[in-house]
């Protein structure tokens, strides 16, 4: 017997839609004009938001609208622990186009509600609207203790870069679905992982306790790798009116990605590629080393801050020849 096929949201209209996304949020929040949540009278509010559209961040050929609704959460989450803050709550903002099958928003809404779960922060309210394509904007909220903010604007000379995990997967999983024709080399181990990177990525909330461990007095600068690497560093270093110098030698990149795009091209993806959303800090040198030593597998220290206004990249074994580091190089939009 076949299974009868599910309403569109133009059926059900916007209230029947409503009632399916109040499953995902906290009864005692949702359903007044605004969601009152307590926050610490000692830290400070950040929020942050992030839009997500359709051909733009997401399409049905590489993302399940599950993991649309993971990637939602965690791109904002990992901009609260880029700050150094502890979830509170999010909303969601969403536009749809009036044939959308219901099934998609359930996956979408069950993809968020199991991101934020996993960090502990509820989905509490939004707003839904008519649109020609699908467009889905998280506003995130956190707290944080005033000397514990993470800032991309107070990196100092002799400061270590530490990153917090591999970089460049998450292109290489997505180089996967989109190329058949690359997946020979891999095995299925190998390609799950990377793509596993690419469709449902992990917010480092866990580093932020780490940092402060008998920690209190230090300035730690940074933000997340999103936008790719050599982006992150060279925004720090902007905004902080620095320079870096990173070893090309020293960056965490995974084997599987050397294995299927070779060491060229695996440093090109981890330096620009993006979306691979670990920390980039800045910290004195015996608490970097400490913190790489609490985080272990996959984070490193890649380079130092220098005096200088520009970011070189080197190599030590004299296989890559030196560069300086530019954002024209990276993904900008409207560019």
């Amino acid at each position: 017997m076949m299974k009868p096929q599910a309403k569109t949201i133009k059926e059900i209209g916007e209230q029947g839609l409503l009632k399916i996304i109040q499953k995902y949020c906290p009864s005692n929040i949702i359903g007044d004009d605004g969601a009152v949540i307590a926050t610490d009278k000692n830290q400070l509010l950040v929020t942050t938001t992030d839009m997500l559209v359709e051909n733009v961040h997401f399409s049905n050929l590489t993302t399940s609208n599950y993991d649309i609704g993971w990637r939602s959460a965690a791109v904002n989450l990992s901009d609260l622990a880029a700050m150094g803050a502890t979830p509170l709550g999010l909303t969601v903002g969403l536009s749809l186009p009036p044939d959308t099958n219901i099934n998609f928003v359930e996956e979408l809404y069950q993809g968020l509600a199991d991101c934020c779960q996993k960090y502990n922060c509820p989905i509490i309210g939004g707003d839904l609207c008519k649109s020609s394509i699908i467009t889905v904007s998280i506003t995130a909220l956190g707290q944080v203790f005033p000397d514990k903010i993470i800032s991309r604007f107070t990196a100092q000379k002799d400061d270590l870069i530490v990153v917090t995990g591999n970089h460049g997967s998450s292109k290489g999983g997505l180089e996967l679905l989109l190329n058949n024709e690359l997946k020979s080399s891999l095995n299925i181990e190998e390609k799950t992982a990377l793509i596993n990177i690419h469709q449902r990525p992990q917010p480092r909330l866990d580093v932020i306790p780490f940092l402060w461990e008998n920690n209190d007095n230090i300035t730690v600068s940074g933000m997340d790798s999103s936008d790719g690497l050599a982006d992150a560093v060279l925004q720090i270093c902007k905004c902080s009116q620095v320079g870096a110098e990173i070893n090309a030698n020293l960056i965490p990149i995974s084997p599987s990605l050397k294995k299927l795009v070779g060491e060229n091209k695996a440093l090109e993806y981890a330096l620009y590629g993006g979306e691979d959303f670990e920390l980039v800090l800045c910290l004195p040198a015996t608490n970097a080393e400490i913190l790489v030593k609490k985080l272990g597998k996959n984070s490193a220290i890649i380079g130092k801050i220098t005096a200088e206004k520009e970011v070189k990249l080197i190599d030590k074994t004299g296989k890559i020849p030196e560069q300086i580091l530019s954002l024209e190089k990276g993904f900008q939009h409207f560019k």
